[in-house]
């Protein structure tokens, strides 16, 4: 059996305020389902979806998206724009350039461009 991503899902304590958050980075509509769940279907990618939850975030994700917006330095400012915090420095090695941020509730994500690009 293989199995697909139908959506990726955060935990979250606002879903309404986080969903327009991603589906600027990542276009789609926002769509509140309910007060507890939110989603956005993003051109050419699985629906990103928020559920609200009781406890708050208390350590860095398992799991990250890491986003390739073209230009990592233009991406991350339009993200802090829309509310998202940098995470230390870009970081550029052999094989490319990213930056960590953390969208409004914490949750982090990159902006990455691989060499040359």
């Amino acid at each position: 059996m293989h199995a697909r991503i139908d959506e990726i899902v955060f935990d979250c304590h606002d879903p309404a305020h986080l969903v327009r958050f991603w589906a600027a980075l990542l276009g789609g509509d926002p769509v509140d389902r309910s007060a507890d769940w939110s989603y956005t279907d993003p051109p050419g990618f699985v629906r990103v979806a928020f559920q609200r939850v009781p406890e708050g975030k208390a350590a860095k994700n398992r799991l990250h998206l890491d986003l390739d917006a073209g230009d990592v330095d233009a991406a991350a400012v339009e993200a802090v724009g829309l509310g998202a915090v940098r995470v230390g420095a870009v970081v550029t090695d052999d094989h490319g350039r990213f930056q960590v941020l953390q969208d409004p509730e914490g949750n982090e994500f990159c902006f990455v461009a691989a060499l040359g690009g």
